[in-house]
């Protein structure tokens, strides 16, 4: 029983509703965020953004933001008000790099529990080549927010920093309409000239 009460808990930082990610109703309206449907971005120096597109639907189910030396992946879902998805999604994530010959380790970061995985790469010419990744979830009201940081971010603490912080500054857009738990909240290119590269899905 105790262990099903931790698997519906709600992870987060303990200063999520004043550092991030934010909830649209805990956002400051004026800020210029580049509006993507269901999370804005607070455009930085330096920031690519990427949207991950499946192939057939053409529907976007992922952003991808390069920054400093790392990429971020990142998908909101829809979550039930008072319980969290993160301590079971990521259970699921472990299992899921497992049968695909990798491994992870769970870590405390600045978020609460995360993964470090190995996850072999299968790149061309290079047999046995494994790219690392860091797996960070938060649950906030009625929605989980899914992060996969990859690149200076997993190994170097000035790159993790700063990722980190872009994670923060996300704001999730869960908006009125019902949606059953762990569904993709609707993505959408931007409606501003932002620059965005729209990408073949590649999620994890």
């Amino acid at each position: 029983m105790e262990d099903e009460v931790l698997q519906q808990a709600k992870s987060a930082p303990a200063d999520r509703e004043t550092d991030g990610p934010l909830d649209e109703s805990e956002a400051n309206p004026v800020r210029p965020y580049v509006d993507l449907g269901g999370i804005k971005i607070l455009p930085r120096e330096g920031l690519q953004l990427r949207l991950e597109v499946e192939e057939g639907s053409k529907r976007v189910v992922a952003v991808g933001l390069d920054y400093a030396g790392s990429t971020l992946q990142v998908q909101p879902f829809a979550a039930p008000r008072s319980t969290g998805l993160w301590h079971e999604i990521r259970q699921q994530i472990a299992e899921q790099i497992a049968k695909q010959g990798g491994t992870t380790k769970l870590t405390a970061g600045v978020f609460g529990p995360e993964l470090l995985a190995e996850i072999p790469a299968n790149a061309p010419g290079q047999p046995g080549s494994k790219r690392l990744a860091r797996f960070v979830g938060v649950d906030g009201p009625r929605w989980f927010l899914r992060g996969v940081i990859a690149g200076d971010g997993v190994v170097d603490p000035e790159a993790a920093a700063k990722i980190e912080d872009l994670f923060r500054s996300i704001v999730v857009v869960r908006g009125s309409s019902p949606m059953p738990p762990r569904d993709l909240i609707p993505l959408q290119m931007p409606k501003t000239g932002a620059q965005v590269q729209p990408n073949p899905s590649e999620t994890v």
